[in-house]
């Protein structure tokens, strides 16, 4: 007896479409150029298979039963995507990719990325994009790893050479840290520049490396000092503004607060922390060229836009996407 997967193809469910349509097995035998015994047939050899009835033949036209309607049912969305599957197979043959990842940091403006995304679902390409989020040294594994194909938000520069696996890189630009707290902290009362002895004495708030193998990366923390893990920057910065703890933020996160006086900057008596930030893409061994796929090339194309990566900094200045490859 053939399993259901040998009997549920294409043909059949254009078949049972026919007759539901028609509304006699005779008349969809004509319409599909059979002989009526040929499509009763084959009809029988879809019920035995599915071990239902899937019409009613007690009446003198073809009645679908319940099960007959759900299998039309979820048979036109299962040719629908089949189409859908061969053309976007044909799109993809034209040099985009299937997927897209990309591996954003939490210090990266989430909006600016969301605004780059709608410029790109606008293209109307075949191209799934996949947002990852990840943090301080997981952004970059997940590029090295193969599980994104973009990251943007890499803390420090890597080498341009591309010749580690395929990465490659660019200066997103620099971003710099100031130390904010709360201010009703009772460090918001104490004489400036701060001492890391003073500040060790209290609580830091830290973000959490998302990398999934190794120690991971931690910036800022002093010996011996409390802290207050967390997964993203900006759970940081709420974290602060509740006052739970210290540390250093993005200055231009944390400004909209700082103006608003539910966070208060203070001086310390270490260097100003200004971290250089980067993106970098991987191009897959085995890619036609050294461009990659059209996803990539225009990614890369709108950061090279100044105000693109100014804009992913929480930089104030309009995104203007470009649209074309």
């Amino acid at each position: 007896m053939p399993s259901p997967r040998d009997v549920l193809t294409p043909d059949s469910l254009s078949m049972l479409h026919a007759i539901e349509k028609a509304g006699s097995f005779a008349a969809a035998a004509r319409a599909l150029g059979l002989v009526p015994s040929a499509l009763t047939y084959r009809v029988r050899q879809i019920e035995d298979a599915l071990d239902v009835l899937l019409f009613d033949r007690s009446a003198r036209h073809a009645k679908l039963t319940a099960a007959g309607h759900e299998l039309m049912r979820e048979g036109e969305r299962l040719l629908a995507d089949m189409d859908a599957i061969a053309n976007r197979v044909k799109r993809v043959a034209t040099g985009w990719e299937s997927q897209f990842t990309i591996a954003v940091d939490s210090i990266v403006d989430r909006t600016t990325v969301m605004e780059l995304c709608e410029a790109f679902m606008a293209l109307n390409a075949p191209t799934r994009l996949k947002l990852r989020d990840e943090t301080l040294t997981g952004t970059l594994q997940a590029l090295t790893s193969g599980q994104a194909d973009l990251a943007l938000g890499i803390a420090g520069t890597l080498n341009d050479s591309g010749t580690t696996t395929g990465i490659h890189s660019h200066a997103l630009g620099p971003m710099r840290f100031v130390f904010a707290l709360a201010p009703h902290h009772p460090l918001a009362q104490a004489p400036q520049p701060l001492s890391d002895a003073l500040i060790g004495q209290h609580r830091a708030v830290a973000v959490a490396d998302s990398v999934q193998r190794g120690a991971g990366m931690t910036i800022g923390l002093l010996p011996g000092q409390d802290v207050f893990t967390v997964s993203t920057m900006q759970n940081k910065i709420d974290a602060q503004v509740r006052g739970l703890g210290v540390g250093f933020v993005p200055e231009l996160m944390a400004q909209p607060l700082i103006a608003q006086g539910v966070l208060v900057v203070r001086d310390v008596e270490r260097p100003q922390r200004v971290a250089q930030l980067s993106y970098a893409w991987r191009i897959p061994d085995g890619s036609e060229g050294e461009r990659g796929g059209r996803a990539l090339q225009w990614w890369l194309k709108q950061l090279k836009s100044t105000a693109t990566r100014a804009a992913l900094l929480v930089n104030p200045r309009i995104l203007q996407p470009t649209r074309s490859v």
